[in-house]
């Protein structure tokens, strides 16, 4: 057995140059520090965002994406698709915790600095895939067609809507009209399965791209203690069978959550029945729904809905821009007030998600 499978991956290796790229992984190495834990979160996010295609593309198989089917497509996998109600579950959730650890992922590269000169370009491919992952959430939730991601749907679409300048343009351009109809989910299908992973793929293989070219990143205290000695693990397979392990702890949460806490489908959308109570969106969007309900309804001249998204988008922008404006820790000083920026950020969105939870 020993002996065909080394004739297996000679073969290989003649063809691709497979022992190329070990090498090549061999020679590549990690920091090791006291916060080296968190370069894990990264490839915890591929992972579960493999799931999401692997899963995604099952649930293609029999999912019908119009208003007269989808919902009834969605009961057929629950219910007559062997392991259907499963694949789904799993679907959910992958998509629950990938967004849970592309958010870990971005505050851990914050809090280090990582973005720092010459790794601008990785934080925004980063980011905007954070945006795109946020755009999944938001465009596969009505897919279901049920009651609950209809009006949340129309309620998340509503505040689209008030952003300045193109925001009413926005909100038709995703509807596909005025309201929420057929045409709406036509249009967040297409997004889901084809736009969105389009640029997602696009902006993951640049970002993976300059990992490979610049390496991990070491905190700032790391790098000006002289005193401290540059420890390093090679990367495969020491590093790699670490990130597997992750991986296989990720897999385990996934399948517990799958099974014991499955997704629910509700009752089908009718769009001439009122908005059941306490419509609210999913939890990634929590804070800034309960933010927004804080707003008087005017403040001076300006609707206060349309004032706290002014807000959130200039916030986000500024997230955005850090390695730009965060001079000091380009050249490699510490700078509490990005530290305090964060720490704000962190609480703010963990508190105002809870309020919004319970509210």
């Amino acid at each position: 057995m020993k002996v065909r499978l080394q004739k297996i991956y000679e073969w290989i290796d003649q063809r691709v140059q497979l022992q190329d790229l070990i090498n090549f992984m061999g020679k590549k190495y990690v920091p090791v520090h006291r916060h080296s834990v968190w370069y894990y979160f990264g490839g915890v996010t591929l992972f579960l965002f493999i799931i999401q295609v692997f899963t995604g593309i099952l649930l293609l198989f029999y999912y019908k994406g119009s208003a007269d089917l989808a919902f009834e497509s969605i009961q057929f996998i629950m219910s007559k698709v062997s392991f259907g109600w499963l694949i789904r579950s799993i679907h959910t959730w992958s998509a629950n915790l990938f967004i849970l650890s592309a958010f870990i992922h971005m505050f851990s590269v914050y809090f280090e600095k990582s973005y720092r000169k010459p790794r601008e370009i990785t934080w925004i491919t980063g980011m905007l895939m954070l945006l795109l992952g946020l755009g999944f959430g938001f465009s596969g939730y009505l897919l279901p067609w049920n009651e609950l991601a209809f009006f949340a749907t129309k309620v998340g679409s509503d505040i689209i809507g008030d952003i300045p300048f193109i925001g009413e343009e926005l909100k038709i351009f995703m509807r596909g009209g005025e309201d929420v109809t057929g045409a709406t989910l036509s249009r967040m299908f297409g997004f889901h399965v084809a736009l969105f992973p389009a640029l997602f793929s696009i902006l993951l293989i640049i970002h993976l791209l300059l990992i490979q070219r610049q390496g991990m990143s070491q905190p700032i205290d790391f790098e000006n203690n002289s005193g401290n000695e540059i420890s390093k693990m090679p990367f495969f397979p020491n590093f790699f069978l670490r990130d597997i392990l992750f991986w296989l702890l990720v897999l385990n949460l996934l399948a517990v959550l799958a099974v014991f806490f499955p997704s629910e489908l509700g009752r089908k959308a009718d769009p001439f029945a009122p908005a059941p109570a306490g419509i609210k969106p999913e939890w990634y969007f929590l804070f800034m729904f309960q933010t927004l309900k804080y707003f008087p309804a005017n403040i001076w001249i300006v609707e206060g809905e349309m004032l706290g998204i002014i807000l959130f988008v200039a916030a986000g922008f500024l997230w955005l821009m850090v390695p730009f404006w965060d001079t000091k820790s380009s050249r490699g000083q510490k700078n509490r007030l990005t530290n305090y920026i964060g720490l704000f950020a962190v609480i703010f969105i963990i508190v105002l998600t809870i309020l919004g939870w319970i509210s």
